[in-house]
């Protein structure tokens, strides 16, 4: 059976019928050790390194000491599902050849979902999105702070952010623009300031035949970006809102646009 590694969601470890559930991991910290180990399992981890994970920085007076322990009682916790490798002052998870983490199945989704869009496949597209926002939704270590987290954290967000748009400009190609105006909504509740999707929501709009709300996206990116940036839209995005002008003109011709 494959090894299965949560991350996201509730920290856990699957061999077979065995189960290292969240409850199971020694502590916050411990869960936090071997999120680090299992995130960074491709390589090896220093002593220094984990401890500025565990202690953001601020390590106590005997932290190698504790450092040991967490580890110690870790591998007691794993049994025989992973096993932790030291040498040199470095700590690497060792998973089997086969072992599924989810954290990398999130990134291998987007990757293959961004293709399929590039190469016009929208089935597949929506398909990986799908597998990429389920897993970047949910939440990752709660309870924990401090930047090592937070970093994490935010990678999810952006790939959560990625496979809506994904998923949005699939739904257009389907003939749904009103998913993609969920879709694009949504990603702006979490990037107010991503064009790209503010696109996006014109392009959905502009679909739907709902070309007053198309230019009140528009007018609504343009006042966020002069306001709090003080930069204009992109050339791509000006070149929606002329799409946008022409069908409401009626005349296939863009009207001259407002700056």
């Amino acid at each position: 059976m494959t090894v299965r590694v949560y991350l996201t969601g509730n920290v856990a470890v699957e061999d077979g019928d065995a189960l290292v559930s969240e409850r199971r991991f020694p502590a916050r910290q411990g869960r936090l050790v071997f999120a680090a180990l299992a995130w960074e399992r491709g390589r090896a981890i220093s002593s220094d390194e984990l401890a500025d994970v565990i202690w953001d920085g601020t390590p106590p007076v005997a932290w190698q000491t504790a450092l040991r322990a967490l580890v110690s009682k870790l591998r007691t916790t794993l049994g025989e599902s992973a096993t932790i490798g030291q040498a040199f002052g470095c700590y690497q998870l060792r998973l089997p050849a086969d072992a599924w983490v989810d954290v990398e199945a999130c990134d291998a989704a987007i990757h293959e979902a961004e293709t399929a869009l590039r190469d016009a496949a929208s089935e597949a597209a929506t398909g990986w999105s799908l597998v990429a926002n389920a897993i970047a939704r949910r939440p990752f270590l709660s309870g924990d702070e401090g930047t090592w987290v937070e970093d994490r954290r935010e990678h999810l967000r952006d790939v959560r952010v990625r496979a809506l748009e994904v998923r949005g400009r699939a739904a257009l190609v389907h003939g749904d623009p009103f998913g993609a105006v969920t879709d694009a909504r949504t990603i702006l509740d979490t990037d107010p300031y991503r064009e790209s999707a503010h696109t996006l929501l014109m392009e959905a709009h502009l679909a739907a035949g709902e070309r007053a709300h198309a230019v009140m996206a528009y007018e609504h990116l343009r006042t966020t970006l002069a306001e709090d940036l003080g930069v204009i839209p992109s050339p791509e995005t000006e070149a929606v809102l002329r799409d946008v002008l022409a069908a409401q003109d009626g005349s296939g011709r863009a009207p001259s646009t407002r700056r």
